[in-house]
């Protein structure tokens, strides 16, 4: 399922100032799929690999990392996936949802939420720290 496209930047957490900008995908994958080639040049590492079942049932081990995500107007830190050099780059849901972003499942579009959903946690207000 693909909702349309948003333009991504992809930052280096421990170097901000090393990013890649590209349009991605929006659905169809639960964290967000990099042309690997892009995650290189910006300083990025595998930290190791996972695995992932495919639309078809098959499973595919693929090289993951951690990146800063910037896109309409948020930033959220999330899992990257390094694709084949001339993968179609694709923001997972992971990601929307971490900045209260979600699909809606009717109309098949985003849905920003008054508030990022915190399910079954149970907070004292006391205890949030506010700078």
């Amino acid at each position: 399922m693909e909702l349309g496209h948003v333009t991504v930047a992809i930052v280096n957490p421990a170097d901000s100032a090393r990013r890649w900008e590209g349009l991605f995908v929006i659905g169809g994958a639960t964290d967000c799929w990099v042309p690997a080639k892009h995650l290189r040049a910006i300083g990025l590492k595998p930290k190791g690999k996972r695995t992932y079942e495919l639309a078809d049932g098959s499973e595919l081990k693929v090289p993951i990392g951690v990146a800063q995500i910037e896109f309409m107007g948020e930033v959220v830190g999330a899992m990257v996936l390094f694709g084949a050099d001339d993968a179609k780059p694709i923001l997972g849901v992971t990601a929307l949802e971490s900045v209260g972003i979600e699909v809606d499942p009717k109309s098949q579009r985003l849905k920003r939420l008054p508030a990022v959903r915190l399910k079954r946690l149970q907070v004292k207000r006391s205890s949030i720290a506010v700078r």
